[in-house]
């Protein structure tokens, strides 16, 4: 019976363990384990409490107060310990989503205006969700032109994502049910399936290896986001969650002091901030954040694409192109120098151009350049989802 109860107690604590950010929890391989014991709670704590239900009713048939004092304090016990667990150790209690989902065009404050966003546009409706709301709740599900869209965001990797809501032809709902590598992981309401923040791949259930589509986004300071798209929706603060949000005050500007959410200073730590640029599926480059704000401007050659990298004045807005026009086979070639604090010129033709990718003067006037899919996050993340990742190290 020792056995019974010792296993009991250890799948309740596993179940948790093994999803949330507890010491040794976030560097095993064990995601397939997490997900069956949680998959099939139900069924191991029934065979399980019935066990040892039996075993000391058996035991003690013939001391029935004692027999009675003892299934009360071991169900007591396990009661305490499951509704501990469950109501104060889960994601989805620790983490829960807007109740009151308000959104409006920002009339911009000095507050307001330095606050970091995550900025998309459908159909040629944008929407910005600062990503102090967004720490919080990890996910808000919303509808930008015509298309529904989970907008996600994960402190502990500083990875901020969007992904179609449709699966399989379905809106899909999804719940926050822990983390896996130190990334926020979902669960779909159909099948249970577990999917990673990061990547939008599910790694666990009937759906594992589908891929949600991701939907191209920006990360930029309010003011920045608002001076290209001024009739943006934005969301508001949830007023029941103001003090979960204050919290997350520092933590836009790597003033957190946390162990899972505070930012190395220094390039190429474990908690750096990187620029990850997606090329294309199979390339992917990693950039240094503090590289970046010394220069002001970053060109690069990958596999025969040019690439640029901008950062605007605040210091948080920033940008990564693809530095041609025209199509592959004829692709004009263009090299970029900052020109001033704003804008950038290219050796080629001498044109001049914002730090947004677009030419305002000169012999490409009117030309917009192709945005690479470019994210700010911690280096331990980038490299863990994208190991095939190469550093940028200019010589």
């Amino acid at each position: 019976m020792p056995l019974l109860f010792l296993l009991l107690f250890l799948q309740e604590i596993a179940r948790v363990y093994l999803v949330m950010p507890f010491p040794g929890s976030q560097e095993l391989d064990l995601v397939q384990l997490a997900y069956g014991l949680d998959r099939y709670a139900v069924v191991i704590r029934l065979v399980l409490l019935g066990s040892i239900g039996a075993l000391i009713w058996y035991r003690m048939r013939t001391q029935q107060k004692v027999r009675k004092i003892w299934l009360g304090v071991f169900l007591a016990l396990y009661a305490l310990m499951y509704f501990g667990i469950s109501t104060q150790m889960t994601a989805e209690s620790m983490f829960r989503e807007p109740i009151v989902k308000r959104f409006r065009v920002a009339e911009l404050d000095s507050a307001q205006a330095e606050k970091i966003v995550m900025g998309i546009v459908i159909n040629g409706e944008a929407a910005a969700y600062p990503i102090q709301f967004l720490g919080y709740h990890h996910q808000v599900r919303d509808t930008v032109g015509g298309r529904p869209v989970l907008v996600t965001y994960c402190t502990v990797c500083r990875t901020g994502r969007v992904y179609s809501l449709l699966v399989d032809g379905k809106t899909e709902v999804f719940r926050l049910v822990g983390m896996d590598h130190f990334n926020a992981m979902f669960e779909d309401a159909t099948t249970k399936s577990w999917w990673r923040q990061a990547t939008g791949e599910c790694i666990a259930g009937p759906l594992q290896g589908k891929t949600l589509e991701t939907i191209p986004s920006q990360q930029m300071s309010l003011a920045a986001w608002m001076s290209e798209h001024p009739n943006s929706k934005v969301m508001q603060p949830d007023p029941n969650f103001a003090e979960q949000y204050g919290y997350l005050t520092n933590y836009e500007s790597g003033r957190s002091k946390g162990d899972l959410t505070r930012r190395d200073s220094a390039s190429w730590q474990r908690k750096s901030w990187v620029i990850g640029v997606i090329i294309d599926d199979d390339t992917k480059r990693t950039y240094d954040w503090n590289d970046l704000v010394r220069k002001r401007i970053i060109t690069d050659d990958v596999d025969g694409r040019p690439i640029v990298l901008t950062i605007e004045p605040d210091n948080k807005s920033f940008h990564a192109f693809r530095a041609y026009f025209g199509n592959r086979k004829s692709m004009e070639r263009l090299r970029f120098t900052l020109r001033d604090s704003t804008t950038m010129t290219d050796s080629g033709t001498g044109s001049v151009w914002t730090l947004t990718g677009f030419c305002i003067e000169g012999a490409l006037k009117g030309i917009k350049l192709y945005r690479a899919q470019a994210y700010q996050e911690y280096l331990h993340s980038w490299e863990q989802f994208h190991p095939t990742s190469r550093r940028f190290m200019e010589n």
